[in-house]
């Protein structure tokens, strides 16, 4: 397996969300969606978003990418504004969003297209490298349609890692999996995490999952989403999303956010 870092790869980016507000106008409402976000995370931290739907989870994670502009605030990648996407911030979505019309090789190769300064046997290397990395070389030929939804997930990754984004940002990616699927996936992200230590931003619903993959899980309360607390993950890695150990953290923060939810009137 060739190995891309022989090419030149980027470190993992530094991020700062400064105050970011955002508000959805409608010619009958106006919704406001997040209030004065402020979020940091240094090179290499996997940060976990985790809240009631609603809260603007998955809108913070559009900012970030540049594929949403804030109404108040601002959003830095290693002191640079972020003003729209780039190569260096790339979202790997809760469906695969794969092209029907390539195989998995041509999927992963797609997005390496556009990056700079390789030959085209530099970008089939490294394709070849993220295929093996996420357990998919011998697939390299099939076609989407021939992949189970967990396998396409895979090649989701690779092609999100493939070219070497400095920020990888998920939103909710496996919450379409079946529950084994969901914990080998697990398994492979903290092992791909630990030896390449990307800046990931997950969000998602899952506090056990939240709690099996990040560094730190930050809780948000709806209407406007804003940050209520942030819980900074110890337990020691590669994390059992099974374990007793990691259910009572889990428990712990699931019993806040439960707290933040409005009572149900009957």
């Amino acid at each position: 397996m060739s190995d891309p870092f022989d090419f030149g790869v980027l470190p993992s980016a530094e991020l700062s969300v400064e105050g970011v507000s955002k508000w959805f106008c409608t010619p009958r409402a106006s919704v406001h969606a997040l209030d004065d976000i402020t979020l940091r995370a240094s090179q290499g931290q996997f940060i976990c978003l985790v809240g009631p739907s609603g809260c603007g989870k998955s809108t913070l994670l559009d900012i970030v990418a540049g594929l949403t502009k804030p109404d108040r605030g601002q959003v830095l990648a290693d002191g640079q504004l972020v003003q729209g996407p780039g190569r260096d911030r790339l979202v790997m979505f809760q469906e695969s969003a794969l092209f029907p019309w390539l195989n998995v090789f041509g999927n992963v190769l797609f997005g390496l297209k556009r990056k700079p300064g390789l030959t085209r046997k530099e970008r089939h290397q490294i394709a070849d490298y993220y295929l093996d990395l996420v357990g998919l070389g011998k697939f390299k030929h099939s076609y989407v349609h021939e992949l189970s939804v967990g396998m396409k997930q895979r090649v989701a990754l690779a092609r999100a890692l493939a070219p070497d984004p400095r920020l990888l940002l998920m939103d909710e990616p496996f919450s379409s999996l079946d529950a084994l699927t969901r914990e080998r996936l697990y398994g492979d992200i903290q092992r791909i995490w630990q030896s390449h230590r990307k800046t990931i931003m997950l969000v998602t619903h899952n506090v056990r999952e939240a709690v099996c993959l990040g560094d730190r899980v930050v809780l948000m309360s709806q209407s406007p989403g804003h940050i209520r607390e942030q819980y900074e993950i110890a337990l020691p890695r590669p994390r059992d999303i099974n374990s007793p150990e990691l259910a009572t953290v889990a428990q712990r923060i699931t019993s806040t956010l439960m707290g933040y939810l409005p009572e149900t009137v009957e």
